[in-house]
C-alpha cells in the first residue's frame, strides 16, 4: 500500500514544478508550494518502481520492442476498467499525447484551417494549433446552475461556418474538471457527423473519475470515424517523464497515414522503460490506482468543507475528474493581483486561469496531487491571508 500522506524531502531534482526560473517568473518568489504543474507528488505504484528497477539491474539495453504487448496491455485495462472493447489493430503508439494530437492535427488540415477548443482549457492545446500554422478558434464553455456545459448553439454556428476542420475535445475536461456524460457526447457527434468536423478527443484524464460519474470514451461510439482517442498512462500513474502515449481511430486511412508520417520519422515506439512501466501500470497497478482515487476523493471533501466553514468567498467548481481542482476568488471582491499575492503569501502556487482563456483572472487552478496534510496546512495559511 502506497503512504500518499507521506511528504516528500525536496531533493535534488530537474522537476519544472520545484525549477527556481519558473517559481520565480510566475510567482516571483521560490517560497512556495507548487501546486500548478499536473504531475503528483505521490510515489508510483510499487510494480511500476520494481519494474524499472528489474531493467536497470539488468543493464543490457539492445534492441528491443515490444509494441504488441504494451498495446495488449492498452487493450485489456479499458475492456477491465471502462468496459470498452477496442481493437488493437487500431492502436497506434506516440511518444506522447501532445505528439499525438500534433501529428494528427497536420493529418487532417491544412496550413490556416480552424481548429476548435473549447476555453478555458489545456494552454499547450492552443500552442500546438498555433505552431502548426492553423488558426485557433474557440467555443467557450457556459457556466449554467453552477456547472460547466458545452455551448452546442455556439458549436453548431461555428460548425456550420465552415472555418472549423477539426475540434480538440478535452474529457475529462481540464482545467474545469467535468466528465462528460454520454448523451453530451452524443449530441457533439451528431453536430460533428453533420457538418463534417473531426474530433480529436484528449483522454488522458480517462481512468481520474470520481463516485457519481462514468467515463465515456469517444471510442466507445460503434461505427464512428470521426472521433481519436489519444490517452497514456502518464496522469494516471504518476509516469510523466517516462511514458508514451496512443492514438485509437477506426479511420483506417487516418491510421495509416499516421503510421507513415510516424515511421517517416522514426517515431512508431517508445524507449524499453517506457513500454516495461506502461504495461506494468496497465496489468498491475489497479489496486494502486483505487486507492489513489480514494485518497483524492477524502481531499476533495475535505477542501469542500473546509471552502464553506471557512472560506465561503472562495467558490469551488464541482469536481467530476482530473486531480485538478477549479476555484474561483471573484467573490472576495479583491483585485486580480491581490488575489495572486495573497496566494503566493500563503506559499500557494496556482495555475493562473488566464493561462487557459478562463476571461477571468481571478480563476486558479490547483494540482491536488499532494498530501492532504499539506493541503491542509497551505488553505489554513490562505485562510489567515484573506482575514487579515
Amino acid at each position: 500500500m502506497t503512504n500518499f500522506d507521506k511528504i516528500n524531502v525536496k531533493h535534488e531534482n530537474k522537476f519544472i514544478r520545484h525549477d527556481p526560473n519558473m517559481l520565480n517568473s510566475v510567482y516571483g518568489t521560490t517560497n512556495v508550494e507548487p501546486y500548478w504543474v499536473a504531475d503528483m507528488d505521490f510515489e508510483v505504484a510499487t510494480p511500476i518502481r520494481d519494474e524499472l528497477l528489474r531493467l536497470a539491474q539488468r543493464a543490457h539495453f539492445a534492441y528491443e520492442f515490444n509494441s504488441q504487448d504494451v498495446l495488449k496491455a492498452i487493450v485489456d485495462w479499458y475492456q477491465r476498467r471502462h468496459d470498452l472493447v477496442l481493437k488493437q489493430e487500431n492502436l497506434v503508439q506516440v511518444p506522447g499525447v501532445l505528439t499525438g494530437v500534433a501529428m494528427l492535427i497536420r493529418e487532417l488540415t491544412k496550413p490556416g484551417d480552424g481548429v476548435l477548443i473549447q476555453t478555458p482549457v489545456y494552454h499547450q492545446f492552443k500552442k500546438v494549433i498555433g505552431s502548426a500554422g492553423r488558426e485557433v478558434l474557440r467555443s467557450p464553455l457556459q457556466v449554467i446552475d453552477g456547472h460547466y456545459r458545452m455551448d452546442f448553439d455556439d458549436l453548431e454556428q461555428q460548425f456550420s461556418s465552415g472555418k472549423v476542420k477539426v475540434m480538440l475535445l478535452c474529457n475529462p475536461h481540464n482545467p474545469v474538471g467535468r466528465v462528460w456524460t454520454q448523451d453530451e457526447l452524443a449530441q457533439l457527434l451528431k453536430l460533428a457527423r453533420a457538418y463534417q468536423v473531426f474530433i480529436i478527443s484528449d483522454e488522458i484524464h480517462s481512468d481520474i473519475i470520481f463516485a457519481g460519474h462514468s467515463f465515456h470514451s469517444m471510442a466507445g461510439f460503434t461505427g464512428e470515424n470521426f472521433a481519436s482517442l489519444i490517452g497514456s498512462p502518464s496522469k494516471t500513474f504518476g509516469m510523466q517523464s517516462i511514458s508514451n502515449g496512443y492514438i485509437y481511430s477506426a479511420n483506417q486511412d487516418l491510421l495509416a497515414k499516421t503510421k507513415a508520417s510516424l515511421d517517416s520519422m522514426y517515431l512508431g515506439h517508445s524507449n524499453v522503460l517506457s513500454n516495461y512501466a506502461t504495461i506494468a501500470a496497465y496489468t498491475q497497478g489497479e489496486i494502486w490506482l483505487d486507492e489513489f482515487l480514494q485518497y483524492l476523493e477524502n481531499s476533495i471533501n475535505w477542501i469542500q468543507d473546509f471552502l464553506q466553514q471557512e472560506l465561503p468567498q472562495v467558490r469551488l467548481y464541482p469536481v467530476e475528474g482530473t486531480y485538478q481542482i477549479w476555484l474561483d476568488f471573484s467573490n472576495t471582491d479583491l483585485p486580480a493581483e491581490q488575489v495572486k499575492q495573497l496566494l503566493v503569501d500563503a506559499r500557494m502556487a496556482l495555475t493562473p486561469g488566464a493561462w487557459f482563456e478562463s476571461g477571468n483572472e481571478l480563476m486558479f487552478r490547483m494540482n491536488i496531487a499532494s498530501p492532504l496534510a499539506q493541503i491542509q496546512e497551505a488553505f489554513k495559511r490562505l485562510q489567515q491571508k484573506l482575514s487579515a
